[in-house]
């Protein structure tokens, strides 16, 4: 059990803080990056909350686990990769300027983890209290996803602070979301001389995405969008490969099922074409039912506070398809995840942090705030 003395909540400190994670840099899929990320989020939390961070190694890189002891009550979820590539803040450095925090990642999601952790600084007994910060969220969280729910299982209740939906409401409900690749072989020739001899990869490709576009069904909420498609090696040869990638978002299973069923039935137009299809939905819905519990606690610490159901996916959508409550958007209150226009509001800080503070003693409790 970790026990501590209750710190006031400093801007300034979670600014320094903030800037700490930022300027190093942590683009999801470098292990080095991820690797000096990770210690840095262990540093931080060993300095604001005492005891000591565990750095669970995997091949994408290192998962940051810290535990307040005793019986685990509550998951403080985020990750700690960005989208961006190394050398992006030498383009767009960590700035204050006007209120607002710009630099990669400050929205998505390193100013929420500092906020949670300023958050929790000021709880004087942390007893029951877990921090998981993955290194992978970005890329789909093939590495973590075991870990997440394990300690989602063991702890029964969730918070993620990924950023907050727009106006600062929190995300009470996300899609399910997956990428498929389709792949198309077909047979090279000469375009010129004999294109008869070939099997065009291309054309069998424009058919499919036509296809896969119709599978949407926007009445059920099921958005399918091809996204990414190549084919080709010269103007002058008839294409022997192509690939399609495409992007999925829904709002239940049995959408994800009838997707899923669609892509394995895609059958070639084009005599002679073979079809592969690879992926699909890797994050199931998150049901605006599992945040009901934990929204109700949030809207009396924070009264108006919107409830929000968007479409992009987090870990969220894993702990909360094991029937764990699950509450996200705790984060900074900003917007322009994963775009050059990226930014974090300064005054917001406090307050969520201080919602932090409302929940956790909410659930260790287990009962509601007065």
């Amino acid at each position: 059990m970790i026990t501590h003395t209750a710190v006031p909540l400093s801007v300034d400190a979670m600014l320094d803080d903030l800037r700490t994670l930022v300027e190093i840099e942590s683009p999801s899929g470098d292990p080095i990056a991820l690797a000096r990320s990770a210690e840095a989020v262990a540093g931080i939390l060993a300095n604001r909350l005492g005891g000591r961070a565990i750095l669970v190694e995997g091949e994408a890189g290192p998962h940051v686990h810290w535990s307040g002891g005793g019986e685990p009550r509550v998951l403080i979820l985020g990750h700690h990769d960005t989208v961006f590539p190394l050398g992006t803040l030498e383009r767009r450095p960590f700035t204050v300027e006007n209120g607002r925090v710009t630099g990669p990642g400050v929205f998505d999601m390193l100013g929420g983890l500092v906020q949670a952790i300023h958050g929790l600084a000021a709880l004087k007994d942390l007893t029951g209290v877990e921090i998981l910060v993955t290194c992978d969220e970005e890329n789909g969280s093939h590495t973590s996803r075991d870990l997440i729910e394990e300690r989602a299982r063991a702890c029964g209740a969730a918070l993620v602070f990924e950023g907050a939906a727009e106006g600062g409401g929190l995300k009470t409900g996300r899609k399910g979301c997956g990428t498929f690749q389709v792949l198309i072989t077909g047979r090279a020739s000469h375009a010129g001389l004999e294109p008869e001899a070939g099997v065009n990869a291309l054309v069998e490709a424009a058919h499919q995405v036509l296809r896969i576009e119709a599978m949407s069904c926007p009445e059920a909420g099921t958005t399918v969008t091809p996204t990414i498609a190549s084919a080709g090696t010269q103007s002058n040869v008839v294409p022997a490969e192509a690939t399609v990638v495409v992007d999925v978002r829904v709002e239940s299973g049995e959408e994800k099922d009838r997707v899923e069923a669609a892509f394995a039935a895609l059958a070639p137009h084009v005599e002679g074409a073979v079809i592969e299809v690879r992926g699909g939905v890797g994050r199931p819905p998150m049901p605006q039912s599992a945040a009901a519990e934990l929204f109700a606690v949030a809207s009396r610490l924070l009264p108006g506070i919107e409830a929000v159901a968007v479409g992009g996916g987090s870990d969220g959508n894993f702990t909360a398809a094991l029937g764990v409550p699950t509450l996200d958007g705790l984060g900074a209150v900003g917007a322009g995840a994963h775009a050059d226009h990226e930014y974090l509001l300064v005054e917001s800080m406090p307050e969520r942090a201080n919602l932090v503070t409302g929940l956790v003693t909410a659930i260790q409790t287990g009962l509601p705030p007065t």
